[in-house]
């Protein structure tokens, strides 16, 4: 096969599938240059940055593409369904960045339970805010509300459950099921929960999910943490809940637009010290890295 590699992937990976007898370019195209692409390839391979959508698939048509292997879990930058009806198989690596992104999410909880970034940068400023810093929570015996609970949710979820956190969960598709948790409604989830985590992909059911009238619902206390898909969680009803300090606090690492723009009111708020941002990267271990390219590898070996 002829496999293309838009976004990269690890160097032993695509070694690998070289080993296997299978050429390997890795190259990135614009957007208006990549259906034409396609055509020279039996498979391509994507991560976030690529978007294959309806109009590169019909300028792909009457070439060699057959596969299209998302590398990491969620699929929206696909258009599967189109890509399916015209003999093309979608995978993905569902597993492989699990522990990676629920370890961040977790390090985003305790940070904003604790205001560990915002204490620290003051250090650097030479000043010592032990008074307004020191007054953090403990995550143990806390209620955790997940919202979403696939692969990386289930692992949210187990970690929380050794910090000694109660899970309950809400799943927006109504497919999830799970014996371990109780599985609650959405407002229920908001009203009820200390800390609440998101892990469901972007989609007409999730798109503004969480909104100015769900995040009104949260206690004044409590933290949400988006590691799922931007959009899910309004970006401007949470940046009206951190200026009005009416949620204890909230950390983000997807956006709607990414790169995140300079005008977006997150960036703006009224109390940084309530809201944690990092650039996409809950996935990004070098762990995660390789089970993920690892992952493209089987799948390819294994056939479609």
């Amino acid at each position: 096969m002829r496999i293309l590699v838009t976004d990269g992937m690890d160097k032993s990976a695509m070694a690998a599938l070289r080993e296997q007898g299978h050429e390997v370019v890795e190259q990135f195209y614009e957007p208006d240059q990549l259906g034409a692409a396609l055509r020279d390839f039996d498979a391509v391979v994507v991560r976030s940055k690529t978007k294959v959508r309806a109009n590169h698939i019909d300028e792909a048509k009457g070439g060699k593409l057959k596969l299209i292997i998302r590398g990491g879990v969620g699929v929206d930058n696909i258009d599967v369904k189109y890509a399916e009806a015209n003999g093309i198989t979608v995978k993905n690596t569902p597993k492989a960045s699990s522990q990676s992104v629920a370890e961040l999410a977790l390090g985003h909880m305790f940070a904003c339970a604790r205001y560990i970034s915002i204490a620290g940068a003051t250090m650097r400023e030479d000043k010592w805010e032990k008074k307004a810093y020191g007054k953090g929570v403990e995550l143990s015996g806390k209620t955790l509300g997940v919202i979403g609970l696939g692969a990386i949710g289930k692992r949210v979820a187990a970690v929380a459950s050794a910090f000694g956190m109660k899970v309950s969960y809400y799943s927006p598709s109504g497919t999830s099921h799970c014996s371990d948790y109780p599985s609650i409604p959405l407002d229920q989830l908001m009203s009820e929960s200390d800390v609440i985590s998101v892990h469901a992909p972007l989609n007409e059911r999730t798109d503004g999910l969480v909104g100015e009238r769900e995040l009104a619902l949260m206690k004044p206390e409590a933290i949400i943490v988006n590691m799922g898909r931007g959009g899910i969680v309004s970006e401007k009803a949470l940046a009206d809940a951190i200026d009005a300090a009416s949620i204890g606090g909230a950390a983000l690492d997807v956006f709607v637009k990414e790169p995140l723009p300079a005008d977006s009111p997150l960036l703006h708020t009224a109390h940084p010290e309530l809201l944690r941002l990092t650039p996409h990267t809950a996935w990004a271990s070098v762990e995660a890295r390789q089970r993920l390219a690892h992952g493209v590898a089987e799948n390819i070996r294994k056939g479609w």
